[in-house]
């Protein structure tokens, strides 16, 4: 036998061993975009299930997020009950859609599938899956910060040439905050293929030099059937194909070689704080950087500073350096601001339960347990904490006690906001479309107010409403700003402005005379508050924000109005004029508070788990 001959038995031999040893060739359906709760999307869901039972070569099924239309608790469940159906093993993370809108601050979808990550090995190749966010508050996609911890455990453990997969809702780019991050910590391995949906078509792409495919919907549209996609990885190549639940499987739409790890684009462009250095006016005296999200608000007692993260802790931190002083562990994820009353930190856990600690200790005092997960802030107001849940409660508990004062009943929906309160009335809308007015002494209806939307992702339910001369203001996702009396609940006034769209962020000047209201198209609007007409005093000009969804309120501040951003940038503008002044970027997130202190200093919490204490110059 020829030498030629051997090399050739022995090289077949030697391909077959791996193929078999590492189970090439094998196919997956990459299922997304499922959106339960939605018109045909319990039927498309099925009709899924039962084509993919009838295909013996599926080896698993991965769930790419946008598993409901609303991320609802009922929602969640009538997937998983649909899913149970399914006989492949199946790895589902959330989409924006299951995230940002979640009456369970995304808790239940942990519960319900046993978390919102995965990793697995199949075939010699690594699978890694992350929620997209953006989680409670609407922005571009932010994967959480625990995500991202969870990621680099995950590739340590991880030979870097082991062929991977990695998935996420959100293509990898400009549209989500931190897609930098995840691409960061895969350089150095050997990605073959990065998946995605939300885009709802099927599209070639690529991330700084990695292969990549959007996904298209698993909902039929204006289509007779629905689809998802089979894709079949083999020694050489990834095939992706439209199978139609009709039973067709269509030509390859894309066909990506293995041979080769990425190309990755060098140095690419990356967010930098350099413009800092150029900022004159703002000095950081220190910050603080958390292993979860912040995802709620701040509060200030003394020398400490309260806040609170995605892990579940209630913590506080010393004013003079950021020191932890003290931390307590709920046992769900928080989206609630603290607040302190008579030296009690009162604060909301999605784990259904508001808290009462000793402010300088953090010693339990009070658990005050509901029926459901609370994502809503708690505001005190003459010897009560008042909070509203989400199971359509509104309560009132004695501060010193703890015991129950009343219970509002017909909250529809759930809660997000901090509500408004003053000696008499509690205000805050849900996401139920309605807007309540709730008498702080008993618990009755005051009155209640709907736009007439019956949409509930138009509710009036993220704004924290503000109030001056007698009149409600609010904003909503419908792009209208409605002015209402105090006393009655009638509409005073309302207005969309095509082309200064408001959304969800409104803030009040220091003396109560002007409503200032961020724009879609990143700018601010002041309104005249001492008069019973709609009255624009100014519009911002120099330097905007560009595109703004972040529903986080403004302050002013000694003649500044500090402006929130969706991508962690604070802007200041002259509250007399509007005229741009100065930008400092804290973070790659959302900045969910912006609070004033004395001694021209201000705090600033970011979703992506950062908190910063500034020194300003005031011009």
């Amino acid at each position: 036998m020829n030498r030629l001959l051997l090399l050739q038995i022995f090289l077949t031999v030697g391909v077959y061993i791996f193929a078999q040893s590492s189970d090439l060739p094998f196919r997956f359906a990459l299922v997304t975009d499922t959106h339960i709760g939605s018109s045909t999307s319990e039927e498309d869901l099925s009709r899924t299930i039962n084509d993919i039972n009838s295909l013996s070569d599926i080896a698993f099924v991965i769930l790419s997020g946008d598993v409901t239309e609303f991320g609802t608790d009922e929602e969640l469940m009538t997937a998983k009950k649909l899913l149970s159906g399914l006989r492949k093993p199946y790895y589902v993370i959330p989409g924006n859609h299951d995230s940002n809108w979640s009456e369970s601050g995304t808790n239940s979808f942990k519960q319900i599938f046993g978390g919102e990550t995965f990793g697995f090995e199949y075939g010699g190749y690594k699978f890694l899956g992350l929620a997209s966010g953006p989680n409670m508050r609407m922005g571009p996609g932010q994967i959480p910060r625990e995500n991202i911890t969870w990621l680099h455990e995950e590739l340590c453990e991880t030979n870097m040439e082991t062929p991977l997969i990695y998935i996420n809702h959100y293509p990898m780019d400009h549209s989500l905050n931190n897609w930098f991050e995840v691409l960061d910590a895969l350089r150095p391995y050997n990605v073959k293929l990065m998946l995605c949906g939300h885009g709802h078509a099927n599209r070639p792409l690529n991330f700084e030099g990695a292969n990549a495919a959007m996904c298209r919907s698993n909902l039929r549209a204006n289509d007779t059937y629905g689809g998802y996609n089979i894709i079949t990885v083999s020694s050489d190549s990834i095939i992706l194909q439209e199978r139609l639940v009709s039973g067709e499987t269509l030509l390859p739409w894309v066909c990506y070689s293995t041979a080769e790890r990425p190309k990755w684009i060098v140095n690419p462009p990356r967010p930098d704080d350099s413009l800092n250095e150029e900022n004159h006016f703002v000095k950081k005296v220190w910050s603080i950087e958390e292993k979860s999200d912040i995802g709620g608000g701040m509060a200030l007692e003394d020398d400490l500073i309260i806040y609170t993260n995605t892990d579940g802790e209630i913590k506080a931190a010393t004013t003079s350096n950021g020191r932890n002083v003290w931390s307590y562990q709920t046992k769900g994820k928080i989206y609630s601001t603290p607040t302190v009353y008579k030296g009690v930190v009162w604060c909301a856990s999605t784990d259904s339960c508001i808290y009462g600690l000793n402010v300088r200790s953090g010693k339990l005092l009070h658990k005050l347990k509901t029926d459901k997960a609370i994502v809503s802030s708690p505001v005190c107001v003459e010897n009560k904490v008042i909070v509203v849940g989400g199971d359509g409660h509104c309560r009132a508990w004695r501060v010193d006690n703890g015991l129950l004062v009343w219970d509002f009943d017909s909250v529809r929906n759930f809660v997000v906001t901090r509500p408004l309160i003053d000696d008499e009335t509690l205000f805050f809308g849900s996401w139920g479309n309605e807007f309540y007015a709730i008498d702080s002494h008993n618990g009755s209806l005051r009155w209640k107010w709907s736009s007439g939307q019956t949409n509930r992702m138009f509710s009036p339910a993220q704004v924290w409403p503000v109030e001056s001369h007698g009149r409600i203001y609010l904003v909503s996702p419908d792009r209208y700003m409605t002015v209402l009396d105090k006393k009655t609940g009638k509409v005073i006034w309302r207005y969309s402005d095509t082309e200064n769209r408001v959304r969800e962020s409104i803030g009040i000047s220091e003396n109560g005379n002007t409503v200032y209201a961020k724009t879609m198209e990143g700018k601010i609007i002041a309104l005249d508050a001492t008069v019973p007409l709609r009255s624009v005093n100014w519009i911002s000009s120099g330097e905007n924000m560009g595109y703004e969804l972040a529903p986080t309120s403004l302050v002013e501040k000694k003649g500044l109005v500090l402006v929130p951003t969706d991508k962690g940038l604070i802007y200041a503008y002259r509250a007399d004029n509007g005229s741009y002044l100065w930008k400092y970027r804290i973070s790659d997130a959302l900045i969910t508070m912006i609070l004033p202190a004395d001694n021209n200093e201000i705090y600033v919490s970011a979703m992506d788990g950062k908190l910063l204490k500034l020194k300003l110059n005031y011009p």
